[in-house]
Order: C-alpha cells, then sequence, then structure tokens
C-alpha cells in the first residue's frame, strides 16, 4: 500500500538519553528512594509537599529544607482507570493512575495502582508502595502501590461423624423399615415426632415409640427456586408436614405436583425409596406427595 505523501515521519530522539542535574531537594527525594524511604519537605507554612520542590507553590518561598519521612502508606484521592496499558506503562495488566495522598503529606503524588478492579480503589482507599528488587533512585523504584489488605479468604473445612444414639436411633430404624415412630406424653398427651424419651412440654418421660402412619397434612410451605441435590425439581416445594396422629409437623419436600398448586391443608403421603436401598437415613424418604383426598381444614 503506497504511503500517504502529505504524511511525513519524525523521530526525536537523545543519544544516550536526556541527562539533567537534579539538585539538592529533587536528588535528595530520589536518593532516599533509591534508601525505600520516602520523603517529603516542609514550607515555611508548615505543610509538607510530596514529591518536594524548591519553592512553595501557594507562596513561591523558597521551602525550609527540612525534610519529613512520609508514608510509606498513603490515600487514594482520585484516580483514573487504565483499561488497555501501553508498552511504556509501568504495568501490562488493567490498573488505575491515581493521586496519592502519602500519610504525613499535604500534597499527593501520581503512581499506579495494582487494583484489579476499578471498583476497588474509590476516594479514600489506602495504599501501600511495592518496591522493585533493586532501586537505582529513580520515582520508578516504586513498582506500583497495592491497597491495603482489608480480608483474606481461608479455606475452612471440617471433617466429624455423629453417631445416632439413644431416641434418634429408634427413630431411624424405623425410618429403615419404612415408618415413622414418635413419643406420646403420658402427662400431656402429646405425641412428638421424631421420638424422643422426655417431653419437650413438662418435661416428663415418654415410654415406648409410637408407629404413625405416613400420611399427614400440610401446615405451612415455602417455593424454594434454587437448586437443590435432593429436590425433585425447581422450583420445589418444602412443607411442614403434620403426620396423622402427631401434635408436631415435621420437615419434607413435597413432589408430585406442581410448586404452585401447593396449599395449607393438603393432604400428603410419604414417598420411600425402594425397600433393597433403605438405610437408617431420611434420605429413605424422596418426599411426600398428594394423596388426592379433600384438604383438611386447619385449626
Amino acid at each position: 500500500m503506497p504511503s500517504d505523501p502529505l504524511v511525513a515521519r519524525h523521530v526525536l530522539e537523545f543519544p544516550g538519553g536526556y541527562t539533567r542535574t537534579t539538585g539538592p531537594v529533587i536528588g535528595r527525594f530520589l536518593t532516599e528512594l533509591r534508601a525505600r524511604r520516602l520523603v517529603g519537605v516542609r514550607t515555611a507554612e508548615g505543610r509538607v509537599l510530596v514529591p518536594p520542590l524548591e519553592y512553595d507553590p501557594a507562596t513561591g518561598d523558597p521551602v525550609t529544607g527540612e525534610y519529613v519521612e512520609v508514608g510509606p502508606a498513603g490515600t487514594v484521592t482520585a484516580s483514573a482507570w487504565v483499561r488497555e496499558p501501553r508498552a511504556a506503562h509501568p504495568l501490562d495488566r488493567p490498573f488505575a493512575w491515581a493521586l496519592i495522598r502519602l500519610d504525613g503529606a499535604d500534597t499527593a503524588l501520581v503512581h499506579a495502582v495494582d487494583a484489579g478492579d476499578p471498583r476497588a480503589v474509590p476516594p479514600g482507599t489506602r495504599v501501600w508502595p511495592v518496591w522493585k528488587d533493586a532501586p537505582t533512585g529513580q520515582i520508578t523504584d516504586i513498582a506500583y502501590f497495592a491497597p491495603e489488605v482489608t480480608k483474606i479468604v481461608s479455606p475452612v473445612r471440617a471433617e466429624y461423624r455423629l453417631r445416632a444414639g439413644g431416641a434418634l436411633r429408634v427413630f431411624l430404624e424405623g425410618v429403615a423399615r419404612g415408618v415413622f415412630l414418635g413419643g406420646r406424653c403420658a402427662r400431656c398427651d402429646q405425641v412428638y415426632v421424631p421420638y424422643r424419651t422426655s417431653c419437650p412440654e413438662c418435661g416428663g418421660r415418654i415410654g415406648e415409640p409410637v408407629e404413625l402412619p405416613g400420611t399427614g397434612v400440610i401446615t405451612t410451605f415455602a417455593i424454594n427456586n434454587l437448586p437443590d441435590p435432593r429436590a425433585p425439581e425447581v422450583p420445589f416445594v418444602s412443607a411442614y408436614v403434620l403426620l396423622d396422629g402427631a401434635d408436631i409437623p415435621m420437615i419434607a419436600l413435597i413432589g408430585d405436583v406442581p410448586a404452585h398448586e401447593v396449599r395449607q391443608g393438603m393432604r400428603v403421603r410419604a414417598v420411600w425409596v425402594p425397600e433393597e436401598e433403605r438405610t437408617p437415613s431420611m434420605a429413605n424418604v424422596r418426599w411426600f406427595a398428594p394423596t388426592g383426598e379433600p384438604d383438611m381444614e386447619l385449626s
């Protein structure tokens, strides 16, 4: 493709690099950077300028020559996000240019912040410098600033075993046989399921378990839209089912019926897994399904 005759290419270059003297103020700042320290200079009015200047920009007066160590942490006052870094940028991934007021300073310096996300550098973000391995006395001795560590993610896993004993063992052994076992309090005449050995109402001792049928009525329910490996489909219904002959309901899944058709008072029955698959576990009950009987009126 022919070049455009109206476009001329020019190159401005200083062979060996552009060299200038730093002067005593900037020179001190860069020398401290090489030692991984950050300093500012105090003005006659008591303000600390970072980076240091030879003259107070507010008054034009010479600075005092008193150097003050600042930082190393600072606070972002403003930022601009760079989505596509260029070759000359300090980072090869998206980052923010930010105005950072170092602790103890009254002015802000511009530097890169490696935040990973533009939402991670709002004004007020606390940042710390990340130094290069071999400082040479340039502002790039700070590779970049990084936000303070404000949260950590720690993997948590606890493995333990629960051994069913007493009343729970009796109840689960009944479930393994395909029946629900409750307990009747002789004093309160209340039947509780699962089976227990003491009455939660009066504290009296409960004797032998009572076998209850696998039918009952829905007292209240909730429609769930999040997946659950135990559920037949999504959305699914979890409900409190009052077994016939019991005085307190038990929680269970409802299946074999669209979620929007489930209602209070609906008569349901337990749907069990095949007998050869049963274990002493509530997983033996797949869910409760409608019996087709007329609804019950709940008092």
